[in-house]
């Protein structure tokens, strides 16, 4: 099975707004790709004028699983269908306060992993891998064995700018901020948008079973290429000459 990659737009942020915007990403791309019947929750960032989708979770009164209990009980050849469908949605159910912990440790472990490149620069690739488990045999099939099939991929990369922002209640102080705030939210507003392009674009190769996934930070080999290119990039502080 060929791995689908999706590349997503650079991401970069300050240290105080990061961890929302990568929940943001994450919880999109979670839900737009989760193999069950799940029900949306939306959230509202504080940092950012945006509104994502997550799975609901069990403290969302918007997602509640019970049978009908303004009909009388019927028995008929679909109850154990029925029941089987009202167990399957309480599992996944009770499985999103887990989905919540699972992204925010995988959201902490990828920033305590990041690369420096730069004065007060730190970076990393934040990839989503999505699998199913087959099970293989070797050994004249004396011994099982079960492997992870990557079948797509999400990779974002992440800057994490830790520049001190501008404090002061001046003109000058107040603009910077907004114009720190306002390309940071630009940003992940492209993200989230290709999230959605790449996710419609093309779906055959999803596997019709049941499958999981993991969030890892795989760093590229030219990090240290990229140090001395934002080094050499930098705009001229100080004119000398005349």
């Amino acid at each position: 099975m060929n791995t689908h990659v999706h590349h997503l737009p650079e991401f970069e942020s300050a240290t105080s707004h990061v961890r929302e915007a990568l929940q943001a990403i994450l919880h999109t791309i979670l839900f737009i790709r989760s193999p069950g019947p799940v029900a949306p929750h939306d959230v509202e960032c504080e940092s950012f004028q945006i509104t994502y989708t997550r799975i609901a979770t069990d403290d969302d009164n918007s997602f509640q699983v019970t049978p009908s209990s303004h009909q009388p009980y019927q028995y008929s050849h679909n109850h154990q269908q029925q029941q089987q469908n009202i167990q399957q949605a309480y599992n996944l159910h009770s499985q999103k306060s887990d989905l919540e912990r699972k992204v925010d440790e995988a959201i902490e472990t990828f920033l305590r992993t990041l690369t420096p490149i730069g004065p007060e620069l730190m970076a990393g690739n934040l990839t989503v891998s999505f699998y199913e488990r087959r099970a293989r045999q070797k050994l004249f099939g004396l011994v099982h064995q079960e492997e992870k099939v990557v079948w797509e991929q999400w990779i974002l990369r992440v800057v994490v700018n830790n520049t001190p922002r501008p404090m002061g209640e001046d003109e000058a102080s107040v603009i910077e901020r907004q114009r720190i705030q306002d390309t940071a939210e630009g940003m992940l507003k492209s993200v989230l948008l290709k999230v959605f392009d790449l996710a419609g674009s093309e779906i055959d190769h999803i596997p019709p079973v049941m499958y999981d996934f993991e969030i890892i930070n795989s760093k590229r080999a030219d990090d240290r290429d990229e140090v001395y290119s934002r080094v050499t990039n930098l705009p001229a502080l100080i004119n000398l000459g005349s």
